[in-house]
């Protein structure tokens, strides 16, 4: 980052008793405005090409600051370095935290008045319809706005999805040998006692949904039975995915990956009438954004066909564009839910008792997410 450092860009804002007397007498304001916002439409998509908005973003300053969900600090240096060779004279901060810590930051820096992203791009698919109520959205359509699947858009153009993802669970091929598990029911097998690597369901709410569609589909027993299988637990959606590429654990549940064929030392796994997840990564412009045609080119770039050709796991946003070979849509799989996610992280209530009931068969998170809540949390 040449422009802010880490620690301020995260704690701005972090005042005004973390912003829990403020945040609702600040929603309150801003949701005098949701009556013009929701009249208001974006209108036509975006005319201007890449090369178009890049110069003007230019001429705006140049500038752009991103928050990005995600695991790790590092978890984003791909999109980052495709988006400086793209437009390099951009200068991108683009923060990668947990999503629950950035939509309190945010959220805080509304309460402040100390706004520092122009773009949000997070899991926490919930907050994008909040913050469309309370006027916080700028309304705009992207250039291939058309050609995004109705589920993967808002229809006036405040919220896009920019990727595509599923959680599932993965195994090392050489570790399971020939006798792989075939679809979840395999994982309480207790040949794989004490081989299992998982990310904390009560910890990351779309691991939390594919505990839940487990949980649905084959029982409570099940759950006691994979309790019981001396699972390793950790946070983070990538430690599990980790554990079993470093060879410390032939299974790994709840983490993401690509159902491409190909000659991968592990195996993404999607089977026919069982659950797996899917759902899109949204972003925004902030309707208070510093740089909106920044952001505006972001959101043009992400949404492009160079860019969601080229997806780690095959999947698109868009309608136009069609999946390797062996792969469907992601919205094609009846049992990757994608209309689901959003229906499960609107409840907040009833995702509170599936937490508090999974970490009952499960354990407690470890670690106190005290440090991350205020910003000082590395992503780790």
């Amino acid at each position: 980052m040449s422009s802010f450092s880490r620690r301020r860009v995260l704690t701005t804002g972090a005042g005004a008793a973390l912003g829990l007397g403020v945040v609702g007498a600040t929603a309150t304001t801003a949701s005098a405005s949701t009556g013009t916002a929701a009249r208001h439409s974006a209108g036509r998509e975006e005319t201007r090409t890449l090369d178009e908005l890049y110069q003007a973003t230019l001429k705006e300053g140049g500038k752009l600051v991103v928050y990005a969900g995600g695991d790790t600090p590092t978890q984003q240096d791909g999109t980052k370095a495709a988006f400086k060779a793209r437009f390099p004279d951009i200068d991108l901060t683009l923060i990668v935290d947990y999503s629950k810590y950035h939509d309190v930051r945010v959220d805080n820096q509304f309460a402040t008045d100390t706004l520092v992203p122009d773009v949000v791009q997070l899991q926490t698919v919930q907050d994008f319809v909040r913050w469309k109520e309370q006027g916080r959205l700028l309304h705009y359509k992207p250039a291939g706005f058309a050609k995004l699947h109705d589920t993967f858009k808002d229809p006036q153009g405040a919220w896009v999805a920019v990727s595509a993802i599923a959680f599932s669970f993965l195994y090392g091929t050489a570790a399971v040998g020939s006798d792989a598990p075939r679809d979840p029911r395999d994982l309480v097998d207790p040949k794989w006692k004490g081989r299992i690597a998982s990310s904390y369901p009560h910890d990351d709410d779309a691991v939390l949904y594919l505990y839940t569609l487990y949980a649905q589909k084959y029982g409570w027993e099940w759950v006691a039975k994979l309790a019981a299988q001396d699972t390793r637990f950790a946070r983070g959606s990538n430690s599990p995915g980790d554990a079993v590429s470093a060879g410390q654990k032939a299974i790994g549940i709840g983490t993401s990956g690509s159902a491409v064929p190909s000659n991968s030392p592990t195996k993404f796994v999607i089977a026919d009438g069982h659950p797996f997840m899917g759902w899109g990564q949204r972003a925004a412009v902030l309707k208070q954004a510093k740089n909106p045609t920044a952001a505006k080119l972001y959101l043009n770039w992400q949404l492009s066909a160079e860019v969601q050709e080229k997806s780690f796991n095959g999947w698109s946003v868009r309608t136009d564009i069609t999946p390797p070979a062996g792969l469907k849509p992601l919205w094609e799989y009846p049992n990757a839910h994608v209309d689901g996610f959003p229906k499960f992280m609107a409840d907040r209530a009833a995702v509170e008792r599936w937490k508090q009931t999974f970490s009952l068969y499960f354990g407690e998170v470890k670690g106190d997410p005290t440090p991350g809540w205020l910003g000082l949390h590395p992503g780790a």
